[in-house]
């Protein structure tokens, strides 16, 4: 499948950082890593680390599927409101889940902080406006929720909301918790460590079957050559019903823009912006001044279907823009879509295909795709080493 359509801003501002060979001869390893986008890349990073022998392939040049469409905002927020969440899987795992998702933030940037350059990777605040009078009762309600969770946040009233950022709307939630980063510079420069560690990164090769004998998997690829390993993690987002035989979210296309240089801090602290709304509008900035913006997502058809409404997608959302923030003056320099998986609950797959399995899954569905990847490769780390985490129950394939 082609993930994603138009210019996505990434790719063409970093450039061709680093890149890798086909596999063409049979390899064997501790752990199969199947995708080499960010989440494939976070997983290699922390097995390496962890001591595992670790290959990792991908059907497509490292980084430009998903990865490269990502806008990136790190929020420990979920698509799902807290709120919500809690009657779906209880207070706890609820409340868990974002503490989770709040702790990756600390986690990426700590991980940054390793790297040749910082990724991009900034903090920003998070903030949460109501799209109309009835959302605004309901982030008053979540309010009360996440506080009782140990989340830091504080309710803006309209008059507050528009004196600080001038966005005209009921009320919004402000969290001091999120960030943003760069996804493509980012899972780059982990390949390139976990390679430089030892462990063997292919792409432009295709899994085409995966046998699973008593002791090990054989991984069968398009160019001939197999990948022998005990474990196999299944890194591949959207596309990873192949290897599961069910398809566990519903495919959906997000648009996207990135302007030129606005030259100035568009909005007060340039925090991370979206709405209650959905599906919603979200906006951040980028380290070299641009706005990127988001939203107007709609049910995967087709590649072509999705290119031929990028246009009129891309006007939606410059209109969109201009009405939440009048003063600023916007020009587009890039437009792109991409897609992606979205769960009932809003909350990532993560574990064993069935209890005990060796055949793993790390799929960040949703609008925390990258938080969970943290996530993931902290669990399934600990889950090869013998020790699985009482957290993954929470993202079971089988909840």
């Amino acid at each position: 499948m082609d993930l994603r359509s138009g210019r996505a801003f990434w790719p063409l501002t970093n450039g061709l950082m680093h890149t890798y060979p086909p596999l063409h001869a049979d390899e064997r390893a501790d752990v199969l890593v199947i995708g080499a986008g960010i989440t494939g890349a976070l997983l290699a990073d922390a097995l390496r680390a962890a001591g595992f022998d670790t290959v990792v392939l991908d059907r497509r040049d490292a980084a430009t599927g998903s990865t490269s469409a990502s806008t990136a905002l790190l929020q420990y927020e979920i698509d799902t409101n807290l709120v919500d969440l809690i009657p779906m899987i209880g207070q706890s795992g609820a409340e868990r889940a974002y503490q989770l998702c709040r702790d990756s933030i600390d986690a990426i940037r700590a991980l940054t902080a390793t790297l040749p350059d910082d990724c991009g990777f900034k903090e920003r605040g998070s903030l949460y406006y109501a799209s109309n009078r009835k959302d605004a009762r309901v982030l008053e309600r979540e309010r009360a929720a996440r506080q009782a969770a140990g989340l830091k946040v504080d309710l803006l009233d309209h008059r507050d909301l528009k004196a600080r950022y001038g966005i005209s709307a009921p009320n919004a939630l402000f969290s001091p918790d999120g960030a943003e980063v760069d996804p493509y510079r980012l899972a780059q420069h982990l390949l390139w460590r976990a390679q430089e560690r030892g462990a063997r990164v292919y792409d432009r090769t295709t899994v085409e079957r995966l046998d699973e004998g008593r002791t090990d998997f054989t991984a069968h690829t398009d160019r001939g050559a197999k990948v022998h390993a005990k474990y196999v993690i299944v890194a591949t987002g959207y596309e990873a019903e192949t290897f599961l035989g069910r398809r566990l979210a519903q495919l959906k296309n997000s648009y996207a823009l990135a302007t030129e240089p606005v030259g100035r801090e568009p909005w007060t602290g340039a925090c991370l912006i979206w709405e209650t709304a959905r599906p919603y509008l979200y906006a951040r900035t980028t380290a070299d001044g641009r706005v990127v913006v988001g939203g107007e997502d709609d049910p995967f058809n087709s590649p072509a279907k999705r290119e031929r409404s990028l246009p009129a997608k891309q006007r939606r959302l410059e209109r969109k823009l201009e009405r939440l923030l009048p003063d600023l003056e916007l020009e587009v320099a890039f437009a792109w879509a991409g897609t992606f998986g979205e769960t009932k609950d809003g909350l990532a797959y993560i574990g064993p295909k069935t209890t005990g399995s060796r055949l793993l899954f790390a799929l960040g569905y949703g609008g925390n795709g990258i938080t969970y990847s943290v996530q993931a490769a902290r669990m399934l780390t600990a889950y090869v080493q013998g020790r699985p985490d009482p957290d993954m129950e929470i993202f079971s394939l089988n909840r």
